[in-house]
């Protein structure tokens, strides 16, 4: 508003950096203003472009428009060439002269064929021969045309079966209520989006471009302005900490209870708002997610040329894996218990057989050192002969009497060692079933582990992208931010001399108002003026006078020689007079003698 106010009064203070900013740019200005009377578009209201007539109209004004910026730029770009007349004469008269050597050639080519039989045919036939490599050339262009055309439209033939594979795979997981469901959590999001979110974003965007554009319009500040401002600003902030401290002093329970409502409101919004921002986000991530999903499956189909398994069908060979897995974890535990148990046996008998061997060799010695080898071995042969028949009765007897009570005994100790290891036995099978169950969630998490690990480093990755991005961001707007700094920096110097500019052209001093660059260029231009008026008075003198002006600069010309021809007579006959006097002298001489 002070600026429209400072242009309709003729303020100085906005005149002048007005003029100045012209002055400077002149010529862009110019074309500029040239540009502007055809490239200002027309806007036309779409329910008139509704009209046939009208939008064909409308279709041949932009047509014209783009061919007038195409001749534009192609004008600027001959100016900027910097080719003139004479260089392009120069190549006029360049191609006329190949023209007539070609011309020349082709006679002489016309003449040498005229000699050979069948010309006419041949000529005709390498005519036509040109006619199709031409032909073929534009056939090859086409050909390229229609293969790119064709790799698009595969793409979009590819990404139409993507989608259509998401649609049947959303129709067929889905039910009548599941999808209500889904659209009231959708409907009730974006009604949240319209009525909360975005009306506030909207008014903080608002608010933050007043108070923006309020910056830009205020003159700019000096430090003694930034220091008058940061002292009222802690005046301020001392005058709040004083009321808060006054009514920290007097604490209503009311309006405690009043604030502690608000802060679970704004705790509560503040909750809402994080987790609508954390719903976009987790539909963007799922939605990149399944497309991602679509490309590996059709990735895994290309390659291995079946049907990738859907969800259920992956949990059940996964449910079928996991049980042949823990049938053949307890197989190959029944297997290595009966391969320890054999060894253990066999161990004992290698054993026995060693500790049998040794008394028999022990027993052998002393036979052979008492030199009754072989004694024992018949004594015993006979003794259990003659005493199988005599006490057969009695062995058996004692043998199964004691037989008996060993069987006795030894079903005693089985029975206490059975009841003594039940309890053990069954904590040892509930111990297994625990061991083997927390080995299969063992195998789920870690699978699940890994899963999330690889989605984790993925994010991880897009997050240091996007870091790395808007690093560079940060980068360029730090850049832009300093090369606006400057500008303006340079922008305020010169509106500080256009108002000092301004303030001397204002003045009422005739001595101060010369000093104005105005008045200055203004007296400069009287001066050019009035010279540029002498010069052409006086070169229209000058070509008014060239010719008598010439006529008479030759006869002075024929004159000088005129002149030095007699010059050069008149020392001639002096240098001949001079020679008859010395020679007549010198006859009067010779007489007197």
């Amino acid at each position: 508003s002070a600026f429209r106010q400072g242009l309709v009064t003729g303020s100085k203070t906005v005149i002048h950096p007005v003029l100045h900013w012209l002055l400077q740019r002149t010529s862009e200005l110019r074309t500029r203003a040239y540009l502007a009377r055809f490239l200002v578009k027309l806007e036309v209201p779409s329910e008139f472009l509704q009209d046939d007539t009208v939008a064909d109209f409308n279709k041949q004004y932009e047509e014209l428009m783009e061919a007038f910026k195409n001749l534009h730029k192609e004008h600027e770009q001959l100016k900027i060439s910097g080719l003139s007349t004479a260089e392009i004469r120069r190549d006029i008269s360049a191609m006329e002269e190949e023209k007539d050597q070609l011309a020349k050639r082709v006679e002489r080519l016309k003449k040498r064929v005229e000699t050979v039989q069948n010309h006419q045919r041949m000529l005709e036939i390498a005519g036509q021969l040109r006619l199709e490599k031409e032909r073929e050339e534009s056939l090859a262009q086409q050909k390229q045309e229609q293969k790119s055309q064709l790799f698009h439209a595969e793409q979009r033939l590819q990404r139409a079966q993507v989608q259509l594979k998401e649609m049947q795979h959303v129709v067929a997981d889905s039910k009548p209520e599941s999808l209500m469901k889904k659209l009231e959590e959708e409907i009730n999001f974006n009604s949240y989006l319209v009525t909360e979110k975005i009306p506030r974003e909207m008014e903080s965007k608002k608010t933050s471009v007043y108070f923006l554009q309020k910056v830009v319009a205020e003159p700019a500040m000096t430090q003694a302005d930034l220091t008058a401002l940061e002292n009222e600003r802690d005046e301020v902030n001392a005058q709040m900490n004083q009321l808060i401290e006054k009514r920290m002093i007097k604490y209503e329970p009311t309006d405690s209870k009043f604030s502690m409502y608000r802060q679970q409101a704004s705790i509560i919004s503040r909750k809402k708002e994080a987790k609508a921002e954390e719903l976009q986000a987790a539909k963007e991530e799922m939605s990149s997610l399944e497309r991602q999903m679509e490309q590996k499956s059709s990735q895994a189909h290309e390659l291995e040329g079946s049907e990738v398994l859907t969800e259920d069908e992956f949990k059940q060979y996964v449910s079928k894996l996991r049980s042949k897995n823990t049938f053949y974890k307890k197989k190959r535990q029944e297997i290595a218990e009966i391969t320890a148990e054999c060894g253990i046996l066999q161990r004992t008998e290698e054993l026995l057989r060693q500790r049998h061997e040794a008394i028999q060799q022990q027993l052998q010695a002393i036979e052979e050192k008492k030199g009754i080898s072989g004694y024992s071995y018949t004594q015993e042969e006979l003794e259990r002969v003659s005493a199988v028949k005599s006490e057969m009765d009695e062995v058996k007897g004692q043998t199964l009497d004691n037989m008996s009570e060993m069987v006795k005994k030894l079903n005693a100790m089985v029975a206490e060692k059975k009841a003594s290891l039940a309890p053990v036995i069954k904590e040892l099978r509930q111990l297994r079933q625990n061991c083997q169950e927390l080995t299969q969630d063992c195998d789920e998490k870690k699978i699940q582990y890994d899963s999330c690990a690889a989605g984790l480093e993925t994010n991880r990755s897009a997050l240091e992208q996007e870091v790395k991005g808007l690093l560079e961001e940060c980068a360029q707007e730090e850049s832009n931010y300093r090369y606006i700094n400057c500008m303006k920096r340079s922008l305020e110097i010169q509106l500080q001399r256009a108002k000092e500019e301004m303030k001397a052209y204002m003045s009422p001093d005739p001595q101060e108002r010369r000093r104005a660059v105005r008045e200055q260029y203004t007296r400069i231009i009287l001066e050019q003026e009035n010279l540029g008026k002498k010069l052409r008075e006086k070169q229209k003198v000058v070509r008014e006078s060239h010719g008598p002006n010439m006529k008479q600069m030759k006869m002075w010309q024929d004159v000088e020689q005129l002149m030095k021809c007699k010059r050069e007579c008149f020392l001639k006959q002096q240098n001949q007079a001079a020679i008859g006097q010395i020679i007549q002298e010198g006859g009067k001489d010779r007489l007197v003698l």
